[in-house]
């Protein structure tokens, strides 16, 4: 399978800090790639960096052979890149159907656009039921559905996604992880997972990525990862 996003020698941080230190990463289409490590690790700047929200002060970013490192944000959305944040992002003004569709906005708006927010309400029936709510009235999870499915109505080949069982009950982060599986099985979708919920991360990632102090430790398939217990106590807390 081949290697969709490439990232070498990737040194950034924030007003002259740095918080990542040389990272290299590979994520490879139709895989998922768990990130992982301590409070302060640096997987949030990772991601922050990847979607262009922090300008690396040196190393490489390319995604399917093109070099990303010094494009705008938007562009990186068109290129395929898609980020959802910790915290989840929704507008909360907006209406559920309103917050879709500006996912998909920059591809211009019709048929396509209303096809593709259709697809989304297949994927996420909860969204379904409430595509008229604003967001302030969703509950967390519903909110967390709302901001996932607000990035894949842009179609992007490669998913940012940071901290999505945040807050939330089991069965949840279960049906959450269930749906990466599906959306890599069915789309070839890559996606970088950020989560504190290592056990999680790993039973659905393809490979584990473990960060500490901005710098990684390992990168090996995740079964490898898991059944390493030496690397889990050290890094992992388990």
């Amino acid at each position: 399978m081949s290697a969709l996003l490439e990232v070498t020698g990737l040194t950034a941080g924030y007003h002259g800090v740095p918080v990542l230190h040389e990272v290299d990463l590979t994520v490879r289409a139709g895989t998922i790639c768990a990130v992982l490590g301590a409070n302060g690790a640096g997987k949030t700047t990772l991601l922050r960096t990847l979607s262009g929200l922090v300008r690396p002060a040196a190393g490489r970013i390319v995604l399917d052979g093109a070099e990303l490192r010094d494009l705008p944000v938007h562009e990186l959305v068109r290129r395929g890149v898609a980020h959802v944040p910790e915290g989840r992002g929704v507008i909360a003004e907006l209406t559920v159907d309103e917050n879709l569709r500006l996912g998909g906005l920059w591809r211009g708006g019709g048929r396509a656009l209303r096809q593709a927010v259709d697809q989304m309400y297949e994927l996420f029936g909860p969204l379904a039921q409430r595509r008229g709510y604003p967001g302030h009235l969703l509950s967390g999870g519903e909110r967390q559905l709302l901001a996932l499915g607000r990035a894949l109505v842009g179609r992007p080949r490669l998913l940012l996604l940071d901290e999505p069982s945040l807050g939330l009950a089991p069965r949840l982060v279960a049906q959450i992880m269930a749906l990466l599986r599906q959306l890599r099985d069915d789309t070839g979708l890559a996606v970088l997972l950020v989560e504190q919920n290592v056990r999680s991360a790993l039973s659905v990632a393809d490979q584990a990525v473990v960060m500490s102090l901005g710098r990684v430790v390992t990168a090996a398939p995740a079964a490898q990862v898991a059944d390493d217990a030496a690397l889990r106590h050290a890094y992992l807390g388990f």
